[in-house]
């Protein structure tokens, strides 16, 4: 089982001030998670999404800590790979010229980069966002197979080489962000990672690994983006881990709040995330905000589905570390190849994410690291 660490930068107050800050205290917990023993780490690219994730230039961003690393993995999770955000060959281009500046250490992930915030921002049109991160994906596949690269459908590249080529070979693995069974089929069927949401906790989790095992198992080869398959399966693993396990599950919760609150503003129009939530019982408000939108659901007869009220779910790894060993161990159970742990949210001070780190690398990662050298 492999372990990572995923950035957006969030934050609340987001005066430029605090907003330099937070970008350079992600950078401090990637490197620090290098000595802590993990293996990954993957930062987000969201676009004007204010509060939420201020990560809008990842490829700058995980530059800097390959820089200030060795050995960790640089993940793009994601990439948004629709034609209007960036052009397939540019993409091509950085991932290539990182994989030889980092020494063969980068994966990358595709995404639509689907709130109508970010598209806005770029003219795509919501229609154009599958097909086209299919095809830069696939375009993505072929771009070093061939000394001369030309490529012809809804996009018209070359003849014309491609350069520099990846350390990598064929080219970095490529992944999926998944959090619909719907992209996990697409995932299995195309032979990409699947980088897949787990705040619903680890019952759900258990049904997307068997959604992307069927896809798999069932696949005729004839959809895939590349000549290589990565079937690899990482679940997101929200932790907050401290000496004192109430207190680690209270700043826990509140950080969680905010993620799903700012998740409900961008991507269904609800309200700004309350900043100002230290004294509330924010594990109650958070079961309460999941009522309330299950009712509102079940009025529209619309299913309440994980996908919708996961951020809602608080049975995280929020604890000591017996409490974070307990939910990996369920989570290893499923057959997770990797765990990826979110813990920068947007109310979560810096030393509690660094002790968070410190407590993974000293005792959580060493328990399962022992049991496969066993």
């Amino acid at each position: 089982m492999k372990f990572s660490m995923i950035f957006e930068a969030q934050l609340t107050d987001p005066t430029p001030a605090r907003e330099r800050q937070v970008i350079r205290d992600c950078v401090d917990q990637a490197v620090y998670a290098e000595q802590m023993g993990f293996d990954r780490i993957w930062a987000v690219e969201h676009h004007s999404l204010y509060r939420y994730a201020h990560m809008s230039a990842s490829e700058i961003f995980l530059t800097w800590v390959a820089a200030r690393t060795s050995r960790i993995r640089i993940g793009h999770g994601v990439v948004t790979m629709p034609f209007g955000f960036q052009h397939p060959v540019r993409v091509a281009e950085r991932a290539a010229m990182l994989d030889v500046l980092s020494g063969g250490r980068v994966d990358i992930g595709a995404g639509r980069g689907a709130t109508r915030q970010e598209m806005s921002m770029y003219g795509v049109q919501p229609k154009d966002t599958y097909p086209q991160m299919e095809e830069a994906l696939r375009i993505f596949g072929k771009a070093w197979q061939e000394e001369v690269f030309e490529w012809h459908g809804s996009i018209d590249i070359g003849p014309g080489r491609i350069l520099p080529r990846p350390v990598q070979d064929p080219h970095p693995p490529l992944f999926l962000a998944c959090s619909k069974h719907d992209t996990l089929r697409l995932a299995g069927e195309w032979g990409v990672g699947a980088l897949v949401m787990g705040f619903a906790g680890a019952d759900d989790v258990r049904e997307m690994r068997k959604v992307y095992d069927e896809a798999v198992a069932t696949r005729t080869g004839d959809k895939l983006v590349a000549s290589v398959a990565n079937d690899h399966f990482a679940a997101l693993c929200p932790t907050i881990v401290l000496d004192d396990a109430a207190e680690a599950f209270r700043i826990g919760a509140r950080g969680q709040r905010f993620f799903a609150e700012s998740i409900a503003h961008w991507y269904g129009n609800g309200p700004e995330p309350k900043e100002d939530t230290e004294h509330d019982d924010n594990a109650a408000e958070i079961r309460k905000d999941k009522e309330a939108l299950v009712a509102k659901l079940h009025e529209a007869a619309i299913p309440a589905r994980p996908s919708d009220t996961g951020t809602y779910n608080v049975d995280h790894a929020y604890g000591d570390a017996d409490t974070a060993i307990a939910y990996v161990e369920r989570l290893a159970e499923i057959g997770v190849d990797e765990v990826n742990c979110l813990i920068q949210m947007g109310t979560v001070p810096q030393e509690v994410c660094m002790e968070t780190i410190r407590q993974w690398g000293e005792k959580v990662i060493p328990h399962f690291r022992a049991k496969e050298n066993a």
